[in-house]
Formats: C-alpha cells, sequence, structure tokens
C-alpha cells in the first residue's frame, strides 16, 4: 500500500499539465492546438516566448524534484525497500505523470524537464554535466530536440565516467535506471528524430505557425 501511495502521489504531481495551464491562463490558448502540438516548454518557447516556456520548465523540473524527494517519504508504516528504490519510484510515476497527465486526455510533454528534476535530486553533479551537453549541442545545432536526445544518452556514460574513472559511488539501481530514462526520452522524442532525419526538424529560434 505504501509503494501504491509514493507511485500515486508522484504521478499526480507529474501530471500537473503545466504547459497547457500557462497557455490557458495566460494567453487564451491550448498549447496543444498550436506548434508543434507538445505541451511542453519548447513548444510554448516557440509559440508564446520565453518567460511562459521559462515559467513551464521551471515547474516542470520542481514536479521531478519534489516528487523524488518529498512523494517519496510518503511511508505510513515500516516497508523493506531502500530509500534510493522509493525515491526512483516516486521520480518515474512522476515522469509518466508529466508525458501521459491524467488531467490533459493523457497528452503531456516529452519528459525531460521533470526528468532532470528527478535526477537533480539523486545526483546533481550528473545532471549539471549534461545540462552542459545539452548547451552546447542547442548552441552548436539549435536543435533543443538533439540538445535533449543528447543530453539525455550522456547521462549513463557521466555517470559511469564518474564511477569508473573517478572513482565516485553511483548506486547500481541510479546506474541502470538512467539507461532506462534515456531510452524512454529517445522513445518520447522520435517523432523528432523522423524529422532530424528527414532536415524538416525546427531550429531554436526558428519561427512556427501558431497554429495545428
Amino acid at each position: 500500500m505504501n509503494l501504491l501511495v509514493i507511485a500515486l502521489a508522484g504521478y499526480l504531481l507529474g501530471s500537473i499539465p503545466t504547459a497547457i495551464i500557462v497557455s490557458k491562463v495566460f494567453h487564451g490558448i491550448d498549447i496543444r492546438e498550436h506548434g508543434s502540438g507538445n505541451a511542453g516548454a519548447t513548444n510554448v518557447f516557440r509559440v508564446l516566448g520565453w518567460k511562459s516556456a521559462l515559467l513551464v520548465m521551471l515547474v516542470d523540473v520542481g514536479k521531478g524534484l519534489v516528487a523524488t524527494l518529498y512523494a517519496s517519504q510518503l511511508v505510513f508504516a515500516p516497508v523493506m525497500v531502500e530509500p534510493v528504490y522509493l525515491k526512483l519510484l516516486a521520480g518515474l510515476a512522476a515522469v509518466f505523470g508529466h508525458i501521459w497527465t491524467i488531467f490533459g486526455g493523457f497528452r503531456g510533454g516529452k519528459g525531460v524537464g521533470t526528468a532532470a528534476g528527478m535526477l537533480l535530486a539523486l545526483y546533481p553533479i550528473a545532471v549539471l554535466i549534461c545540462l552542459g551537453i545539452f548547451v552546447i549541442v542547442v548552441y552548436t545545432t539549435r536543435y533543443v530536440s538533439l540538445g535533449s536526445i543528447t543530453a539525455a544518452v550522456s547521462l549513463p556514460i557521466v555517470l559511469l565516467i564518474m564511477k569508473q574513472g573517478f572513482h565516485k559511488f553511483v548506486e547500481p539501481e541510479l546506474m541502470a535506471f538512467s539507461v532506462f530514462i534515456a531510452v524512454l526520452i529517445v522513445f518520447t522524442h522520435r517523432s523528432n528524430i523522423r524529422r532530424l532525419i528527414s532536415g524538416t526538424e525546427n531550429r531554436f529560434g526558428q519561427n512556427t505557425a501558431k497554429s495545428s
């Protein structure tokens, strides 16, 4: 029952449809009907500007962070589970909630911001390194999607280097989970990958039509 409560709390927290709320409250539109149709910070940036996008990203990161640190502590009876597993459960549930939000017809974002918040709670150094990789890729290519994919795929590599090269302690569970997160982020970006291959993916700063 404890695990169910933690998973449900994480999922509901992650399900808060930040991009949909911001677009409707401040701009009177449903972001899913504009631009790429995705309810994430990147589409908000393209359609509504950087201020709304920054608000969406901060809240989305916060969802993953709060779920991992606090929803994982909703234990009402003794459980024979290591704390790291509870954090992984709550954080992963939040990521799932963001991607498949119950408050938005199961049409949410791609999970990058919420996953970053979760991982920031678990291993902040690795996340900061991956953030640097994201910035470099976006700056050099102007593809946000490519930056997100590259950063996600880099995470398990960064953790492995820190463990093997710098002898930092990294839980085996976190190593395995970082691979899963990388696969999940690649999966949610599969349409972007197709557009990258075909050369039709929008670049950062490129205007898109404000309609679906």
